[in-house]
């Protein structure tokens, strides 16, 4: 397999997983339903060449990070946004 296909191979797969690494899966806890969100990033690189009279190269790297905001809280028939604030905090300082 060469990189440019294994490169658009990743940029598909992060792309339908998408929404689904945003927010998790509802849980609802007595009466209660909670949708964690979260901020995800993801970056990926690749290389290929040939560096001249040794001949070979190749290369790549990727990762991801993930940082929980808050929940969607779902209570008595409203749902109201509930930050992290810890979190909200950590993503505001530079």
């Amino acid at each position: 397999m060469n990189m440019p296909n294994l490169t658009q191979q990743i940029a598909e797969t992060v792309t339908s997983v998408g929404v689904h690494a945003a927010y998790g899966a509802p849980v609802e806890i007595d009466g209660t339903t909670i949708v964690p969100v979260a901020v995800v990033s993801y970056g990926f690189g690749a290389g290929e060449g040939d560096a001249g009279n040794s001949g070979e190269g190749a290369g790549g790297g990727g990762g991801g990070t993930a940082m929980p905001v808050g929940a969607y809280v779902t209570r008595d028939g409203y749902t109201r946004f509930e930050p992290n604030t810890i979190a909200l905090i950590a993503v505001a300082i530079p």
